[in-house]
């Protein structure tokens, strides 16, 4: 009788894992997914994403066309005539940030080459709730994932490897193993023996929704709105408006406030804080701002705002570690983004289509999966960081080098 093929460990069940839970489940092959959360609801699930073309190609190599059409049957399609710039107290169309010639920094922090690319497919910016995308990446996986389960670090064995929990237990022994537990990740710690870094810029944000008939007044696009009479620093927000829920108060639409270093904090400093402190932040800081966008503010769900840390990895590239053949890292355990650019979530879906590929190829675990897989992600993921942190140098202000704080 042949022996049990042992699963892929997997630790987290952010979108770069669930998606990687896919190409797995597509491909018969079994795995494990350790979430330290208790449910896919025990906090809030952040901002609407943009998707790329890369991120969208990523999806539909691991979905498949049925599961493909499903997920762009929920995404959102917005058209307009590209990315616009407004001024938050007037409420008229402005320059882009780092195109005024009389600002004696533009030139400084204007990242060379980067320009952000909105449209995906069809001419449209497509667009997705990060709630929306996890919860139609996790049907189907439901009964390989265990929650309350905190992947601390791990250890290799004869033949394998066995993810170790917060309380000391351990998991049971798995072919290889994934981290993709986000910018805290212990094994992208454990692995690369300090090598992958991820920076503190100094800025924060606060995620927010309101009911779409709140952003009547801006009309269909992609928006970057800005205020730079505060005396504190510029705070800005980015969000997107989308066609044809514009009249329906029970569909909601989000938006994301950013600012410069040091400009928004969080009660106690708690950036993992939710509710009516956001959501009050949010409102004193727009106080001012023009009538067609107090709505944003006004109607917003107080019980969905949050507040959030920007952080990067080293701009110069994703950093070489001594290859471990039964472990590796993916998504922003890998490779942490700015906001700047919406690159870092499909980034990590170009991750996890690219290794269940080469593990779906493989039949599961082979020796040279892992060194494969992180050689081509170097490449991609990269320059994907670099030009992040290049659009967030002249968005939010932001400078990090190897004597900036680590998170």
């Amino acid at each position: 009788m042949a022996t049990p093929q042992k699963p892929i460990l997997i630790s987290g069940a952010g979108l770069s894992s669930l998606l990687l839970g896919q190409a797995l489940l597509r491909a018969s092959i079994p795995y494990q997914i350790f979430e330290r959360d208790s449910s896919i609801s025990f906090r809030a699930q952040g901002y609407r994403l943009r998707l790329s073309s890369e991120g969208l190609d990523a999806i539909e190599a691991v979905l498949g066309p049925e599961g493909f059409q499903t997920f762009w049957d929920t995404c959102g399609k917005t058209g307009g005539s590209g990315l616009q710039f407004l001024d938050a107290v007037t409420g008229l169309p402005t320059a882009a940030p780092g195109s005024d010639a009389n600002d004696s920094k533009t030139e400084d922090r204007k990242p060379k080459g980067t320009v952000e690319s909105l449209s995906s497919r069809e001419g449209k910016t497509v667009g997705i709730s990060r709630g929306d995308m996890r919860k139609l990446f996790m049907k189907g996986c439901e009964p390989f994932i265990q929650w309350s389960h905190n992947v601390t670090s791990y250890e290799l064995t004869s033949s394998g490897v066995r993810a170790v929990f917060a309380d000391g237990s351990k998991s049971v022994e798995g072919e290889m193993l994934v981290g993709g537990e986000g910018i805290y990740s212990k094994v992208a710690r454990q692995l690369s023996q300090g090598k992958l870094k991820v920076y503190d810029t100094g800025a924060r944000g606060i995620h927010g929704q309101a009911p779409s008939t709140a952003f009547k007044g801006l009309g269909e696009g992609v928006f970057i709105i800005t205020d730079k009479s505060n005396p504190k620093g510029k705070v800005f927000i980015i969000t997107n408006v989308r066609p044809g829920d514009m009249d329906d108060p029970n569909v909601q639409f989000g938006w994301t406030m950013g600012a410069e270093p040091g400009v928004i904090r969080a009660p106690n400093d708690d950036d993992s804080m939710i509710g009516v402190p956001a959501a009050e932040i949010a409102k004193a800081f727009t106080a001012n701002w023009h009538p067609r966008l107090k709505p944003l503010f006004e109607k917003m769900a107080e019980s969905e705002a949050a507040f959030w840390k920007i952080t990067c990895s080293t701009p110069t590239g994703v950093p070489e570690w001594e290859n471990e053949p039964r472990v590796t890292v993916i998504g922003d355990a890998a490779h942490s983004m700015t906001p700047a650019g919406g690159i870092g979530a499909n980034t990590a879906v170009r991750d996890s289509a690219l290794l269940g590929r080469l593990l779906a190829e493989a039949c599961g675990y082979g020796s040279g999966v892992t060194a494969a897989y992180e050689k081509e992600m170097r490449v991609y993921a990269g320059e994907a960081v670099k030009t992040s942190y290049g659009l967030a140098k002249v968005q939010f202000g932001v400078h990090i080098d190897e004597n900036s704080k680590t998170v």
